[in-house]
């Protein structure tokens, strides 16, 4: 099944949906949890519980499948700290900060600057894997589609930097530790090493965030611990899919897809989310970001190592 045609794209489309849905589902979990924008420590607290929940899924999943992968090396141990304290607590510190700010369709759309920071930090630290002509166009668009998200009716551009800024801090976070998980991947299984920084990554969250949250910042309602354990397994199952297809499959083949991922997410929010809908200037960002991932990633084998992770990062 997993090298079958229409099979793997419904699956890679299937894990663009997953990934897509987190921004939509995030921004409700702020409304039904009544989470406010300004307040940090909810928010920390609550992406520390979906990541703690995403990670004993992926570390449950191998207990039963291979218990082998659970365990890693002495020396990897420091390393998976600070790898699960970036990755996992910086990343979404940022990110679940700066999505309360901003729309989600703006939110699906800023994500994907990790993808192009990612490409402007393998061309320095990778020496065979330098921007070309195709990258260059690539980041032109995508930028440009960035740019456009943030364009407001009265043509000005609109920058806030807990909002904008901080989705945007966001991605470069992600950019940074896609270096770091290609690095690490060589000696870790990719599942461990997921399922143990997210699990390290949101205690780190929590032990932050449980001491200095507010008596009422969040309340938690059966629609709410609904959304919480959906966004837990969206990460997870995305994940497990997305690894296995890319098992089977040229990885270049498959990088193609990535632009879905906030195309989904945009549309997603216009649907669910009350108070959004298209323009003109989220349309024009959608064009131009879908453009720019094709471009980087047609016919680029090489450079999928930064666009895998960057999935998985996001949402």
């Amino acid at each position: 099944m997993f090298q079958n045609k229409w099979a793997v794209i419904g699956i890679a489309i299937i894990c663009s949906v997953l990934w897509g849905s987190a921004f939509p589902v995030l921004k409700i979990s702020y409304i039904e949890l009544q989470l406010a924008a300004n307040d940090t420590m909810a928010q920390i607290v609550f992406a520390g519980l979906r990541f703690l929940m995403a990670g004993l899924i992926l570390l449950l999943f191998l207990f039963f499948t291979n218990r082998n992968h659970l365990l890693v090396k002495r020396s990897h141990i420091l390393i998976l700290l600070l790898f699960g304290t970036i990755q996992t607590a910086v990343q979404y510190f940022f990110f679940y900060n700066g999505l309360s700010r901003v729309s989600g369709m703006q939110g699906a759309i800023l994500s994907s600057c990790g993808t192009f920071l990612a490409v402007i930090l393998a061309h320095f630290y990778y020496r065979d894997d330098h921007i070309n002509w195709k990258k260059t166009i690539g980041l032109i668009a995508g930028f440009a589609g960035i740019i456009a998200a943030n364009w407001g009716q009265e043509f000005q551009f609109h920058f806030h930097w807990s909002g904008e800024g901080f989705m945007i801090l966001s991605g470069l976070t992600s950019a940074v530790t896609t270096i770091m998980t290609k690095e690490l991947a060589s000696d870790i299984h990719p599942v461990t090493l997921t399922g143990w920084q997210l699990t390290i990554g949101s205690l780190v969250l929590l032990i932050i965030g449980i001491p200095q949250l507010g008596e009422h910042s969040i309340t938690f309602t059966p629609i709410g611990w609904g959304l919480l354990i959906y966004a837990a397994l969206l990460s997870s199952v995305a994940f497990a899919l997305w690894t296995t297809i890319l098992k089977y499959n040229k990885a270049g083949e498959m990088s193609i897809y990535s632009f879905l991922t906030p195309v989904f997410g945009a549309i997603l929010s216009a649907i669910f989310i009350p108070g959004e809908s298209f323009n003109q200037y989220i349309v024009a960002a959608l064009s131009l970001v879908a453009v720019g991932i094709i471009a980087i990633n047609y016919r680029g084998e090489r450079s999928f190592g930064t666009t895998k992770q960057i999935k998985r990062n996001v949402g």
